[in-house]
């Protein structure tokens, strides 16, 4: 695979997580909202349907990227992928947010339907953008210092889809919103996420087809190995460094996706109930979350010049465990000013360790290799796509739990009838524990998990990279005609 040869190429590859992550955004953050209020949907059919489908993800994300790894076309291994991808994925995004005029309620079997089909298509259809596009980045060079500014510079464009989602969503979803006299807000309706998800899946195959027109792909041709389990199987089995990613990212992911996916009932039920500051709205608190982010992505490659990948990644999970700690104690104060400023440090550790993360996935792509004599790029990068569904549904279990058990569903239904202006004490605490119990402990298990069983670092990862580079110039020499670059 042909090296990003000037600072200009990687921008122009970065540019295509914008839209990944608008799809994902949409997704993780306001999706379970949607579900929950405007089509009314039972959590506990939520709950289901989240489980049952990461099953399926578990068989279709390594299939999709077994399937990557033996393709060969003229346009390169991976780009007709995240084109072809994010095309499909911009047209389930928007139905995901469509109602095709279908009753919503208890008893309206249509819509459950219709919201399963939906739900299991976007998984399928982003898998195929999202692990070809993660999977270049090994590709591309095996030099650490290449691959923490590459990791960078996508991950800073990924917090730019994340931020537009964040600050823009919960705008145009005012606009289309009815006020509501009794909270002094704006009840979110089906027109606004449908305007959100039109917009945002436009953008999606704008950054797609953006990036890819732009990057150089070096293709190898060479046999193709016909897709089986047991190649999945095996790469789980003697990659125990992946077994090890796999655990302290879902961890990590996990805190993340808690605090993503409980946002806007935080902001619709506790800060209704709670807040008499008008300027703490869920819009504003994203722009400290944003700002965060964006100072977060350049810690990573500063404190390379100081310290090893290892201490980094262990100090921003350090400084995200704050970030919540302080979110915690200032939100049961009431402080919202200083929530706030905890969420921005809290961001600042969390998007460098997912810079991190990116590169220490690349160095399992390395390892596995050295230790099976394949190079399983795609099917590796396949993980990380599903952990972080898995992350998801894990906080959607929490999530639907513990809204299943302060009968959040009952009393939405009572306030939707005007029977009832606010929710309960135990419908707000329940959210509270949420927001601020189960991300900080998840951080602090990854932590741990990291620090105890992540090997690849210091001098026994150098001695793999050299191992690796030097196997891809055999290859590459024994190559010879077969090997070509696409402009």
């Amino acid at each position: 695979m042909g090296k990003l040869k000037n600072f200009t190429e990687k921008v122009w590859y970065g540019s295509g997580a914008v839209g990944l992550d608008l799809s994902y955004g949409m997704f993780y953050e306001k999706l379970y909202y949607y579900q929950t209020n405007i089509l009314k949907l039972d959590t506990k059919f939520l709950l289901i349907l989240s489980s049952l489908a990461r099953v399926w993800d578990g068989v279709n994300d390594p299939m999709m990227g077994s399937l990557v790894d033996n393709t060969n076309t003229k346009f390169g291994r991976y780009r007709p992928w995240v084109v072809m991808g994010a095309s499909l994925n911009a047209v389930i995004l928007f139905l995901l947010f469509f109602n095709p005029g279908m009753k919503v309620g208890a008893g309206a079997i249509g819509i459950y339907i219709y919201a399963a089909v939906m739900y299991v298509l976007w998984g399928m259809t982003n898998t195929a953008a999202d692990i070809p596009y993660w999977s270049m980045v090994p590709s591309f060079t095996t030099d650490p210092k290449e691959r923490s500014l590459l990791s960078t510079i996508a991950r800073a464009f990924s917090g730019l889809g994340q931020g537009i989602v964040s600050i823009i969503a919960p705008v145009i979803l005012n606009k289309f919103g009815t006020y509501n006299a009794a909270t002094d807000a704006y009840d979110w309706t089906a027109k606004g996420y449908i305007v959100c998800a039109a917009v945002f899946a436009g953008m999606l195959v704008f950054f797609a087809v953006l990036s890819m027109s732009r990057v150089k792909e070096t293709v190898h041709v060479k046999e193709t190995e016909k897709f089986s389990f047991r190649t999945i199987f095996e790469v789980l089995k003697h990659n125990d460094q992946l077994r090890v990613f796999i655990l302290f990212a879902l961890l990590s992911n996990t805190g993340f996706y808690t605090v993503s996916g409980v946002k806007d009932h935080f902001f619709n039920v506790v800060v209704a109930a709670e807040s008499t500051a008008g300027w703490f709205t869920l819009s504003k608190f994203n722009l400290f979350m944003t700002a965060g982010s964006v100072l977060g992505l350049v810690v990573v490659p500063v404190m390379l010049k100081f310290t090893s990948r290892r201490r980094i990644y262990q100090t921003s999970l350090l400084v995200a465990i704050a970030g919540y700690a302080g979110m915690s104690l200032s939100g049961l104060a009431h402080q919202w000013l200083l929530m706030s400023i905890s969420y921005f440090i809290n961001q600042i550790g969390t998007a460098s360790m997912f810079v991190s993360q990116t590169v220490f996935l690349s160095d399992v792509v390395d390892y596995g290799e050295v230790k099976m004599g394949k190079r399983k790029e795609s099917v590796t990068f396949s993980m990380k796509g599903f952990l972080q569904k898995m992350a998801y549904t894990v906080q959607t279990i929490i999530l639907n739990l513990t809204l299943s058990v302060v009968h959040y569903n009952k009393e939405t239904d009572l306030i939707s009838s005007g029977a009832q202006t606010l929710y309960s004490k135990r419908v707000i605490n329940g959210i509270k524990g949420i927001m601020y119990i189960v991300p900080a402990v998840c951080f602090i298990l990854s932590l741990i998990v990291f620090s105890a069983k992540f090997k690849l670092h210091g001098a026994y990862m150098e001695d793999i990279t050299a191992q690796v580079t030097a196997a891809r110039e055999a290859r590459m020499a024994a190559a010879g005609q077969k090997t070509e670059e696409i402009v």
